[in-house]
């Protein structure tokens, strides 16, 4: 009976064995039990082209920011005041326009974007609306008013006011 006992014990042993390896097998192949999920990112949604192009908003602006919407239109005239000092948006060589991102010392290209809500914002590539990109809340040709999107940086700049000013004669 010792003997009849040890060979029901190594036959529990293998059918376990290679019940283990076969269900390792299937999990390996994504199938019962498997613990991974293959999940597909949706690829990145195109870039919008925004409704003002980059070639409007190039030139020599005078520049001011408000954080009270009353005082909008005292900061538009401190704004061109501060053309004999512009604030100069350059062409970007690759169709955007050269400023600075907050807290940047060193101006770069950004991108002009549209959104499906039909806002336009301005900033680094990628979908707007980031982090780093700035909402252009209104444009009329001759005065630009944008906000920050980051929270820090709208609430230390508030709303920037940029007056265009007028060419040199």
């Amino acid at each position: 009976m010792v003997i009849k006992g040890n060979a029901r014990a190594i036959f529990n042993l293998g059918a376990a064995s290679i019940l283990a390896v076969s269900l390792a097998a299937c999990g390996s192949f994504g199938g019962f039990g498997s613990s991974e999920q293959t999940v597909a990112e949706p690829p990145p949604a195109p870039e919008m082209p925004a409704s003002i192009r980059a070639d409007e908003i190039v030139g020599r602006w005078g520049l001011a920011s408000y954080m009270n919407p009353n005082d909008r239109s005292r900061t538009e005239n401190a704004a061109r005041g501060q053309c004999k000092n512009p604030y100069v948006i350059g062409a970007g060589a690759s169709g955007g326009v050269i400023m600075h991102l907050a807290d940047q010392a060193t101006p770069q290209e950004l991108r002009l974007k549209g959104s499906p809500s039909g806002k336009n914002y301005i900033g680094p590539a990628g979908p707007a609306g980031g982090d780093q990109d700035r909402e252009i809340v209104s444009f009329d040709g001759r005065v630009l008013v944008t906000r920050f999107i980051d929270k820090d940086a709208a609430t230390r700049y508030g709303n920037m006011v940029y007056v265009r000013c007028a060419p040199r004669a």
